[in-house]
């Protein structure tokens, strides 16, 4: 998006935003196409034709402006040490805090996925936003990450300003709450592109960890104990088949789920554990004499099965204990509607569990009182083993 007013105060807040309909720099040379445009291109036009504005082609300047001037104190409530003022609104600049000895730079992008055809069909736009800077800036924390800054891409077909602020809305409340600036985005309008009063989201984010301090899992061990934190429902994977659990019920549908109205339960945001798990590491660092926290997974696409291998070394597995957690009214409701078995339902959605922390075994209850005192809820569901002839993963008992 172009910028409006005092050039420095609007790059601050929303340095590097551009929009499709109008994304020139506001003291730009002017066009010299523009200024050349001889009466010739318009003489060979039949009397009868029409001019052809932008706005007639579906693209309304006007809307993108408006845009800017509604977001602009959203962007502003996120930004933190490190964002420098753009200079001409074609790319945010942010400087590695200078606390950092050896930053090592974490990226990582993502978007909502199907869940967006919900919050279409029912009018639910302003928590998916959060759902959006939750799957990057969780994963940049896999690795230890700090997260710093965050962009957006919302694409429709034409612009609802009501909708999109709602969204951005979101967008920003997630960054607030993960300590990460919203210092760009682009708002794309293409007519055709999309149906009407549909969109598209993609997020980036980057974060910073030290050198010596990044959580590769190269060191976790058989006896080490596996600790469980609680989701906050879907969050933002296995949608596809959650809206086939909606059409198959038709009018049966339960009108709550662990005390939330339906709808809420499942448009619930993904949790951001950034700032409580940041915490946990500092209070718990691998380096410590009684050991540390040595692995993060993010459990998103592929559940419980698919994302804790990706942190386990060669030769382990982790071996969870059944019912070590609680199934939600919310995972036993699509368990039974779906009528799919655990081993299903582990690899398909969280099935309660958003985040999984590996740590020593002596630091375990520590560890997770550290967590609790944080307002996370944790639960103790299993150990690393051997791996053996077996899965990398093994839900027992």
């Amino acid at each position: 998006m172009v910028l409006r007013g005092d050039p420095v105060k609007s790059a601050l807040i929303l340095s590097s935003r551009s929009c499709t309909a109008a994304r020139r720099p506001p003291f730009s040379k002017p066009d010299p196409l523009r200024l050349r445009a001889p009466i010739s291109m318009t003489s060979s036009l039949p009397p009868s034709s029409t001019p052809l504005s932008y706005k007639a082609a579906g693209v309304d300047i006007d809307a993108g402006d408006a845009l800017v001037e509604r977001i602009k104190p959203l962007a502003k409530k996120t930004m933190r040490e490190g964002v420098l003022a753009g200079i001409g609104g074609f790319g945010a600049l942010f400087e590695v805090p200078k606390r950092y000895k050896e930053p090592v730079l974490v990226s990582g992008t993502d978007g909502v996925g199907t869940k967006l055809k919900l919050a279409f069909e029912w009018n639910m736009h302003d928590t998916v936003g959060i759902d959006l800077v939750a799957m990057s800036v969780n994963d940049v924390l896999v690795q230890g990450a700090e997260p710093l800054f965050f962009l957006d891409y919302f694409a429709c077909g034409k612009l609802d300003v009501d909708t999109a602020a709602a969204v951005i809305g979101g967008i920003a409340k997630g960054c607030e709450l993960s300590g990460c600036a919203l210092i760009g985005g682009e708002t794309a309008e293409m007519p055709g592109m999309y149906p009407a009063g549909e969109y598209d989201l993609a997020g980036f984010a980057v974060g910073a960890v030290e050198k010596s301090k990044i959580l590769t899992g190269a060191d976790v061990k058989p006896g080490d104990v596996v600790l469980g934190l609680a989701s906050h429902g879907v969050h933002s994977n296995g949608f596809s088949l959650v809206r086939k659990c909606i059409e198959r019920a038709g009018s049966a549908l339960p009108a709550t789920l662990d005390g939330k109205l339906f709808k809420q339960a499942l448009m619930e945001p993904t949790r951001l554990y950034v700032k409580n798990v940041l915490a946990a590491l500092a209070a718990h660092p691998h380096s410590d004499a009684a050991g540390g926290i040595k692995a993060l997974a993010h459990i998103t696409g592929g559940g419980l099965l698919e994302n804790i291998p990706r942190v386990l070394p060669e030769g382990c597995a982790a071996v969870l204990t059944k019912g070590s957690w609680p199934q939600t009214e919310l995972f036993a409701w699509l368990q039974a509607t779906a009528g799919i078995d655990d081993i299903e339902m582990n690899r398909t959605f969280n099935n309660g569990i958003g985040m999984v922390v590996v740590v020593e075994a002596a630091a375990a209850a520590a560890c997770a009182a550290t967590l609790r005192a944080s307002g996370e809820q944790v639960f103790e569901i299993g150990v690393i083993a051997a791996q053996g002839d077996g899965a990398a993963v093994r839900v027992v008992g």
